[in-house]
């Protein structure tokens, strides 16, 4: 059966917005007189909420009160250091041409990932993104995978979820949906196949030639 719609992660998956993440995370700790992370320490942080991504760059920290440092920070930072992985333009394009609806869901405060889907001038290609503030609760929760569903209308055995971590399979196997994962994120391709996703891609341009030509 093939599908008729696909939700997306998006740090790791759609766009490498490491650096900027980066960046507002060493602003955080800065003001608590805190070295700053490397790129990659960061990267394996990212994925479970700015919350608990505040909690892990600031242990002992008010991640709420950090929470605010960091969206105060980043708009000077995430348009400027946030691209699209290789392949996604295309791919997106692509699905899109194809009638497939598009939707994205994410932990990344929704309000940022809204500005960056129109940034990266791919904001008209999807129908709906979602984050944990509109479903009131962070992956692996499905509340927010579950909203898209209904938005996109169409069933769950026909929507596929797409992601880059442990956490995008546990939130797909928590709604009932496929997931596909690529290792372009804060995974390795190791450590996403110990977690028994329904299919390991290398890249997201063989991942998506897959969903266009599924039987």
């Amino acid at each position: 059966m093939p599908f008729r719609a696909v939700l997306f992660d998006f740090d790791g998956t759609l766009a490498d917005s490491y650096d900027a993440i980066t960046a507002s995370v060493n602003h955080v700790r800065q003001q608590h007189a805190l070295p700053p992370l490397a790129e990659d320490k960061v990267r394996r942080m990212v994925g479970r909420g700015l919350l608990q991504l505040m909690a892990d760059v600031v242990p002992g920290g008010d991640p709420g009160a950090d929470g605010k440092i960091y969206h105060a920070h980043h708009p000077s930072v995430m348009f400027e250091m946030t691209r699209l992985l290789p392949g996604v333009g295309q791919g997106i394009l692509d699905l899109n041409a194809a009638g497939l609806k598009l939707a994205v869901c994410s932990n990344k405060p929704v309000a940022i990932t809204r500005k960056l889907l129109d940034s990266l001038k791919v904001a008209t290609l999807f129908d709906a993104a979602y984050g944990p503030e509109d479903a009131g609760a962070a992956k692996p929760d499905p509340a927010m995978v579950h909203l898209a569903i209904q938005k996109l209308g169409v069933p769950a055995p026909e929507t596929l979820y797409v992601g880059d971590m442990p956490v995008d399979v546990e939130t797909a196997r928590n709604a009932g949906i496929p997931v596909w994962v690529v290792p372009t994120g804060s995974s390795s391709a190791d450590e996403l196949r110990r977690v028994k996703p329904d299919r390991l891609f290398e890249n997201m341009t063989d991942l998506i030639f897959a969903v266009l030509f599924r039987p």
